[in-house]
């Protein structure tokens, strides 16, 4: 990532400091958005278990005259759940949000935010930090967090919300607010858009969406046209073999050798199979197998994130993982019906493909209104959005996802001194942002490119 001027994100803060009041403190029925935030953080809620967060902001969007429906994506989801696991787990669901606001004839825009939290034990000491636990989506019972910030992505979509009411002669068009469940775990997008999304409402002439950035000072925004964000797939892989006593290994075919030549290999995948302009990533993240020190086992099984921006790229480095898992095994003596099983996980998410016309039109928008010291073009995170989908797939909606700093600007500029502690990253049981800063600079961002659109 470019790193930005110190200076320049001071500058950047102070302007907004400038704004009208409205733009600060955004306060409706005695709630301030810093006090919406606060409460969102301490009462986070796991992917597709966001039942009473969904009923904040239902209640608020309502409170505003837009007319709202729930429960977005609930059949789709449940459905899912039943045929993965043959049953309901309590309180888990499909609780999207579609927001619809008309005025006058003109384009129609969506801007979606996330709702979910991580299942991730807070260690930042804030006044306001998460003490709730929960069984997270791998079964476990542990802390939950916001450690993603979809709590400053709420906060922010209200604001915006509020500010476009309070200026709806500024703007002509239809506005379509969402906000989604179950980002983390890549489902909420496509059970919205199964649950249709663009057939039961608005389809949109343009889709919008931020996120916060823990590497960027708060009152900063950052973009990337063209591809922002990657394809992200999960892959296990099973590694057959013939099991005996670890005294005797020539009577086996033993599956942990194996497993780790193809370890080994898969990082010839990136470094010697793709042009070096490129970008992939290939890593093993988990690998199990054995239970005693003396005992070669049958199976050794692996997990695997794969990552990359263009759809070539992702069948290259998918076609690449079988070949690679299914040559060791052969070189090994290990074929026909022991061969690797490989699983590519339908969690898929798309990269995020941020349409340039519309980046240059936004990115011009937000210089003039925040000053282009403020703005600054980044480089492509290897992250997973699942945004991505409503530009994507059938719908080719022009789409622009793009990044506020979310860093207290004293913390940003201690972190660029040498021997720095490196900053905790998103998902970091420390990633604490800036709020006030943060959620000023999103409202600011993301109601300066709605009314452009919307003009």
């Amino acid at each position: 990532m470019k790193t930005l001027a110190t200076a320049f994100g001071a500058l950047c803060v102070a302007a907004l400091v400038g704004l009208p009041a409205s733009a600060q403190d955004f306060s409706a029925s005695g709630k301030s958005l810093r006090q919406i935030y606060e409460y969102l953080h301490r009462n986070p809620e796991l992917s597709l278990q966001e039942k009473n967060t969904s009923a904040i902001l239902t209640a608020e969007m309502k409170s505003l005259g837009f007319d709202v429906t729930t429960g977005v994506g609930d059949a789709w989801i449940k459905a899912r759940a039943m045929k993965e696991h043959g049953k309901l787990e309590d309180g888990v669901g499909g609780y999207g949000i579609v927001a619809v606001m008309k005025n006058g004839k003109g384009p129609t825009v969506m801007i979606r935010t996330d709702m979910d939290a991580l299942p991730v034990v807070e260690k930042t000491g804030l006044p306001y930090a998460s003490t709730l636990r929960d069984i997270s989506w791998t079964g476990e019972d542990g802390g939950v967090m916001h450690a993603c910030g979809h709590d400053i992505h709420m906060s922010v979509w209200i604001g915006v919300a509020r500010e476009l009411v309070k200026q709806k002669s500024k703007w002509k068009g239809t506005l379509v607010m969402i906000a989604q469940p179950g980002e983390e775990v890549g489902l909420g997008a496509k059970a919205m858009i199964e649950d249709g999304l663009f057939t039961r409402f608005p389809r949109p002439d343009y889709n919008l969406a931020l996120h916060d950035n823990a590497g960027m000072p708060a009152g900063t925004v950052g973009y990337a046209p063209g591809y922002a964000m990657a394809n992200v797939d999960s892959v296990d892989l099973t590694v057959h073999g013939r099991g005996g006593h670890g005294a005797y290994p020539q009577a086996t075919k033993d599956p942990i050798v194996v497993a780790a030549r193809i370890v080994t290999t898969l990082q010839t995948l990136v470094s010697r199979e793709l042009d070096p302009q490129d970008s992939g990533v290939v890593t093993v993240g988990s690998i199990h197998g054995g239970f005693k020190h003396n005992v070669i086992p049958d199976e050794v099984k692996l997990q695997l994130t794969v990552r990359s921006y263009s759809d070539a790229t992702r069948e290259k480095l998918l076609s690449g993982i079988e070949r690679i898992a299914k040559g060791e095994a052969m070189a090994a003596g290990i074929d026909g019906k022991l061969a690797p099983e490989m699983t590519v996980m339908d969690d898929h998410t798309p990269s995020v493909y941020n349409n340039p016309a519309l980046v240059t039109r936004i990115t011009k928008a937000l210089a003039k209104a925040m000053g282009a010291e403020c703005i600054s073009q980044e480089e492509p995170s290897m992250g997973g959005e699942d945004f991505a989908r409503y530009g994507r797939e059938e719908s080719k909606i022009p789409s622009f996802l793009f990044w506020i700093g979310a860093v207290k600007q004293s913390t940003y500029d201690a972190s660029l001194k040498p021997g720095a502690t490196p900053l905790p990253s998103l998902h970091s049981s420390l990633f604490a942002p800036d709020p006030d800063p943060t959620i000023a600079t999103g409202v600011t961002a993301m109601v300066t490119a709605a009314e452009d659109l919307l003009k």
